[in-house]
């Protein structure tokens, strides 16, 4: 019995440090976005997952927002999302900043998963030089640059405090309650660099349950996965 109350005090204890130095950080981490793909471009103005971003800002407080991605064909520019008379702060629009990595051992892909690389990234973090970065079509080669790039852009757009963060979360294949999608290691790699090794793991974790309660779409997402993910990979939801 007192074993377990010691080890319910340590538990307490990480939750508490791990809440209060993210609470003071530079990015609020709020976890997966959405589950499936509804179009391609899949995030720009009036896209439901960007509407459903611009309204967590919204809730937060925030001018700006970031959502980072597994790095494709898009140059990933920031843009603003929401109008003046939904929105009730400055002049009514969200900023979106766009980050994709690039992985250059080509093991990141969200329509593929590495789960051995997952677990080896997840117990001993991202080797140096293994990611570049890229945002507002310019390509990173640090991560310090990458993220130089984000807190300019977002102080430039009025942010006042720290960024709301999500990782894109959409799969382009496989269970997409299993495969976390779009995103998802950037979105550790980031929450690793600037919190540690223990605040990443617990706001990953609590991350990956944040769709679930959050986006209004899960379950239409997550029931027609399938047919989503084939018509998206066949091209039929290509906008472009």
């Amino acid at each position: 019995m007192k074993l377990v109350s010691v080890v319910l005090t340590i538990i307490l204890l990480i939750a508490a440090y791990s809440f209060f130095i993210v609470l003071t950080g530079p990015i609020e981490p709020l976890g997966r976005l959405g589950f499936v793909k509804f179009a391609n471009p899949d995030m720009y103005p009036g896209h439901p997952h960007s509407q459903l971003l611009a309204k967590y800002g919204e809730e937060k407080r925030s001018k700006c927002v970031l959502v980072v991605h597994f790095a494709g064909s898009s140059n990933y520019r920031s843009y603003y999302e929401g109008e003046s008379d939904i929105y009730s702060h400055s002049d009514g629009r969200i900023y979106i900043i766009e980050l994709g990595f690039i992985d250059t051992q080509g093991t990141g892909a969200a329509d593929k998963v590495n789960y051995l690389d997952s677990l080896k990234v997840a117990i001993f973090g991202i080797p140096d030089g293994r990611y570049k970065f890229k945002s507002d079509g310019e390509i990173f080669n640090t991560y310090d640059e990458a993220m130089e790039h984000v807190y300019k852009k977002a102080e430039t757009h009025g942010q006042e405090g720290s960024i709301p963060m999500v990782w894109h979360g959409t799969s382009r294949s496989e269970n997409p309650i299993i495969n976390q999608g779009c995103g998802y290691p950037l979105y550790f790699h980031i929450m690793r660099k600037e919190y540690g090794v223990i605040p990443a793991y617990i706001y990953t974790f609590t991350g990956m349950m944040y769709p679930y309660f959050k986006d209004p779409y899960r379950t239409f997402e997550l029931f027609h996965s399938p047919q989503l993910q084939k018509l998206y990979t066949s091209g039929e939801l290509d906008y472009t």
